[in-house]
């Protein structure tokens, strides 16, 4: 299998104090790759690493086999990697419409973004019928659909999806990672960051815990759903 991301023994410290701590893991091309950990397990210094926001002191990321290391954030994105942050940050004062044209903002092809907003309408229906609504007055669910749609927008070949769950509705967190297995099986490799260990292994090729910014454990979705350390620290 073609690897997508390697990320290899990376330390990521804010002021002068490590978080990750000799990180390495990779992310397959056209799988789903999941990474778990509690808050503070250092998740999202894991994601802003890979984005260039907060480089590491130490180690390597490459992505298609070419180094993101000294690339600004913008670059990185034009590579082919997209982010979902945590907590969606939609732009609650412009429609659904804007929202989406900001997450191909480095496109000029008025035909080919019109093509990309299509195929987002294909994956969330809902979002055409409220193309014009503001996303500020859009239930969180709604909200989630557009920023996952606003990733989209980017034509990525990596989706980073940081806590996709987080504050929704049990009903909608079910419709979440259907949505995303749904995107996954489009040909967009998936690097799905949660706390939400039950449904991210269920529809995950294979996944990493973190723990204080080191990995305690890794292997195949259904192997770690089986593990008995793993099932004491997410599954009660």
């Amino acid at each position: 299998m073609t690897v997508h991301l390697r990320v290899d023994g990376i330390a990521t410290a804010y002021d002068r104090i490590d978080v990750l701590h000799g990180v390495t893991l990779q992310a397959l091309k056209g799988k789903i790759t999941c990474i778990l950990g509690s808050n503070g397990s250092g998740k999202s210094t894991l994601i802003r690493s890979i984005l260039g926001l907060t480089p590491p002191n130490r180690g390597q990321i490459e992505f298609e086999g070419t180094s993101l290391l000294g690339l600004p954030t913008h670059k990185i994105v034009s590579r082919g990697i997209a982010c979902i942050p945590e907590g969606r940050k939609v732009f609650p004062k412009m429609t659904v419409e804007e929202n989406l044209r900001v997450g191909a903002y480095q496109l000029s092809n008025e035909t080919e973004l019109k093509r990309r907003a299509t195929d987002v309408y294909d994956i969330f229906p809902r979002l055409m019928e409220r193309r014009k609504q503001l996303a500020g007055t859009m239930s969180g669910g709604e909200q989630a659909m557009l920023s996952i749609g606003r990733g989209l927008m980017a034509d990525p070949k990596m989706l980073i999806l940081d806590e996709p769950s987080l504050g929704l509705s049990p009903l909608f967190v079910k419709e979440n990672f259907r949505i995303i297995n749904d995107i996954n099986k489009r040909g967009i490799t998936i690097l799905l960051v949660e706390q939400n260990a039950r449904q991210t292994l269920a529809i995950s090729d294979y996944g990493y815990v973190l723990s204080q910014g080191r990995l305690v454990a890794e292997g195949a979705a259904k192997e770690l759903s089986e593990n008995v350390e793993v099932q004491a620290a997410y599954f009660g």
